[in-house]
């Protein structure tokens, strides 16, 4: 099996976990419960591309708006449509992120790192300059590691035969809920 096939073959995956992180993060009001970390602020925003059908086949419909107007995009999870690309923010501690996140391959796009010094309170010299790419070269760990974390609880949950059935009739109810706000 060549590399595209795998991937074509796993891509559910980071769609299910892109479903799991987007339920989640509206099931305690945008808290995440990281072991070790604590927790951990996902909001969905502006955001997310959808994905239905197999092979050829495949569609992907944009939906655009705040996580409140996403309601769209919720309601096309009944219908089958997977989340193949969201647009997030993580904040943990005193650090915001934000992240548009690709389901199949895990790539970052679009990353905004949280604000640090202001170059000109620190100078220009090539020492402050190192000190400022060693930073958010940090930053850019941190957000991976969060990120990896996250994936980590989703991981140990899918791979659990006893606790996955509960969270995905869990799942499947909000999905339906998100459905029938829709129609009122």
């Amino acid at each position: 099996m060549d590399l595209v096939d795998l991937i074509t073959e796993k891509r559910f995956l980071g769609q299910e976990f892109l479903t799991w992180l987007w339920y989640k993060s509206e099931e305690r009001g945008g808290s995440v419960n990281l072991p070790e970390r604590g927790d951990v602020t996902v909001i969905f925003e502006k955001h997310m591309l959808l994905e239905y059908g197999d092979g050829e086949e495949r569609e992907k419909v944009i939906c655009r708006g705040l996580q409140t107007e996403l309601k769209e995009a919720r309601a096309g999870l009944s219908l089958a449509k997977k989340p193949e690309q969201a647009r997030l923010r993580l904040s943990w501690n005193d650090h915001e992120f934000g992240v548009t996140l690709t389901a199949a391959l895990f790539e970052f796009r679009n990353i905004r790192l949280p604000k640090t010094v202001d170059r000109s309170d620190e100078g220009d010299g090539p020492e402050h300059l190192e000190a400022r790419l060693l930073e958010r070269i940090a930053l850019f760990e941190l957000l991976s590691s969060l990120v990896l974390d996250l994936f980590a609880v989703f991981i140990d949950l899918r791979a659990s035969p006893q606790k996955w059935p509960q969270e995905l009739t869990r799942i499947r109810a909000w999905i339906a809920e998100g459905s029938q706000h829709l129609t009122h």
